[in-house]
């Protein structure tokens, strides 16, 4: 998970005093709500535990507030999730959020955007673009795959943890990541198909539904949008593509957007592209990395760690200069296939982003 990594990367490098660490603020107009809620899937057991009789899941919406007077921030990860990951005397302190929570939601209906994290990781490992798109207007829907993420923590004080065997060989490699996948898209299209019955639901515009995620979250929105017509536009962060997609493609617009070591090495990017018959985009961030695209390219240049260490999971480019170069493309993907306005940023490099090298 996320905040293990972290600890690990810390327990390997003395820091001399306690390192409050802290997300980049959003850029938006808009304050940020946050709610989060427990979904029981009852019609099928759950997929990685014997024991589990139902699916259950855990889902934080954020989304653009009236107001945030008397709203506290919301903190990064849950209590009992920083109680394992960050005892009493760890050398760091973990972030708090940009979302308030249970701020009551502003007026309208906003586009709803459902995020996947990667394999292993929670749905608290996007909050930075996650939040930059609530404060733009749109609410977003974060989800955590139970037992594939690392912790999830339940109303009652469960926390489930990670449970997904690595595979002994290449066949079993194929054969796990397709079951991880198909459980994702499972759980992503219960998700969808519970906000229209949640407290939420007046500020969400359904029939505007996009979709992205990192690494193995970017193949989960691909593999949704290849299972449900709700979802109308989606990004894939880095991660390879898996499933019947592969095969088949997509009709609506897609965004593979990666690191500059990613996309020349993954031929299933490749495979994809050329099946890509609804817009399609293909973007590359200069001296990026695989986990640039998750809160790590925040956190981990605060830690003040050997460049060794850093750079072969976040690339060399400077974090405030990443964050933000995500958050503009990914915003305005979005701002085009889910509202229909936007300006010409996605059709040909920009001098403005030097380091997007656009795929012909």
């Amino acid at each position: 998970m996320l905040t293990a990594l972290l600890s690990l990367v810390l327990a390997a490098s003395p820091v001399p005093a306690v390192t409050p660490l802290s997300l980049p603020p959003p850029t938006g107009p808009a304050r940020v709500g946050t709610v989060t809620a427990h979904l029981i899937d009852r019609s099928r057991p759950d997929p990685w535990v014997a024991t589990g009789k139902n699916r259950e899941l855990m889902v934080s919406i954020w989304y653009p507030a009236r107001t945030v007077r008397g709203h506290q921030r919301a903190d990064w990860v849950s209590p009992g999730i920083a109680a394992r990951v960050n005892p009493p005397g760890s050398p760091y302190a973990l972030p708090v959020t940009h979302g308030h929570l249970g701020a009551p939601p502003a007026a309208g209906r906003h586009p709803v955007i459902l995020y996947s994290p990667g394999f292993g990781l929670e749905r608290t490992s996007g909050t930075t673009l996650v939040e930059d798109l609530a404060a733009h207007g749109y609410v977003v829907v974060t989800i955590d795959h139970t037992h594939d993420a690392g912790l999830v923590e339940f109303p009652d004080g469960r926390i489930a943890t990670g449970t997904v065997a690595p595979p002994a060989s290449p066949e079993e490699e194929e054969k796990l990541l397709e079951k991880v996948l198909d459980v994702r898209v499972r759980d992503t299209r219960f998700v969808l198909d519970q906000l229209g019955r949640m407290q939420l639901s007046r500020t969400m515009d359904l029939s505007r539904v996009g979709m992205f995620g990192a690494s193995m979250g970017g193949a989960t929105a691909a593999g949704v949008m290849h299972a449900d017509r709700r979802v109308r536009a989606g990004i894939d962060l880095d991660g390879s593509v898996v499933g019947p997609v592969l095969g088949s493609g997509l009709n609506r617009p897609f965004l593979l957007f990666g690191s500059d070591s990613h996309g020349d090495q993954d031929e299933t990017w490749t495979r994809l592209w050329d099946r890509l018959r609804g817009p399609r985009y293909r973007l590359e961030i200069t001296d990026s990395a695989h986990l640039s695209f998750t809160d790590h390219q925040a956190l981990l240049p605060q830690l003040g760690l050997p460049a060794e260490q850093v750079e072969p999971v976040i690339g060399t480019i400077g974090a405030h200069r990443s964050i933000a170069i995500q958050r503009t493309y990914v915003r305005a993907f979005f701002d085009r296939h889910l509202r229909q306005h936007g300006g010409g940023l996605l059709d040909r490099p920009s001098p403005r982003y030097p380091e997007v090298t656009f795929h012909p």
